[in-house]
């Protein structure tokens, strides 16, 4: 189960990351518009929590396998990909990219750094075709919660429940269940050697407990 999000923490974090790309200045205003954003009332997956466990996923691998400078791209990509979300909306990423274009040009980063973040946001559309690169990265992340254990996959599934709590069961069910399908589809769900070594097996074991939930 998901324990209590440390806001604190993560606000230290993300003024750290803001003194390694010196954009001091500018740090607060930003953090005010994640931590707006990220606590919105309507989120129940797609919040703080969610930022803080990709971090988690993103820290065992700089270093280790990511250089640490690409962690610096995937990290600013990771605290916007979900700055925008509204699930009565298609262009979520669209708009998160756009808003972490605006944000990052006006901290004065380099063009190619915020084109690369961009591109990386834009990534976790999660479309048919596998990302390469650091986007393989930024998208295995961001779905290492499919490959967790069990307990926390069924908060998951139930925290995106609330978050269409507007949708009709019927039709809610029927869309869930295109959407897990196409996950289990893929040859392998996640990209990278490393992640699908760690997640895709519990991966594709909860995804189908929860396809037979949606259809029973």
């Amino acid at each position: 189960m998901t324990h209590a999000v440390d806001a604190d923490a993560l606000r230290e974090r993300w003024q750290h990351l803001c003194r390694t790309l010196a954009v001091a200045e500018t740090c607060d205003t930003t953090w005010q518009l994640l931590r707006d954003a990220y606590t919105e009332p309507h989120r129940a997956y797609h919040n703080l929590t969610h930022i803080a466990e990709c971090l988690a996923q993103l820290d065992r691998v700089v270093g280790v396998i990511i250089p640490p400078e690409h962690g610096t791209s995937i990290e600013l990509a990771l605290w916007f990909h979900d700055v925008v979300y509204d699930t009565h909306r298609h262009d979520n990423e669209e708009a998160s990219a756009a808003l972490a274009e605006m944000h990052l040009t006006r901290a004065g980063l380099p063009a190619n750094l915020i084109a690369q973040v961009t591109h990386l946001i834009l990534a976790t559309k999660h479309s048919a075709t596998p990302p390469a690169g650091d986007a393989a990265w930024g998208v295995d992340i961001d779905l290492a919660i499919l490959g967790v254990d069990a307990v926390r996959f069924d908060e998951y599934e139930k925290q995106i429940r609330e978050e269409y709590h507007w949708v009709p069961e019927p039709d809610f069910r029927k869309g869930r269940a295109s959407v897990l399908r196409m996950f289990l589809e893929r040859d392998a769900i996640y990209v990278t050697p490393a992640f699908q070594e760690r997640f895709e097996k519990a991966a594709r074991q909860n995804l189908q407990r929860s396809l037979d939930a949606l259809a029973g």
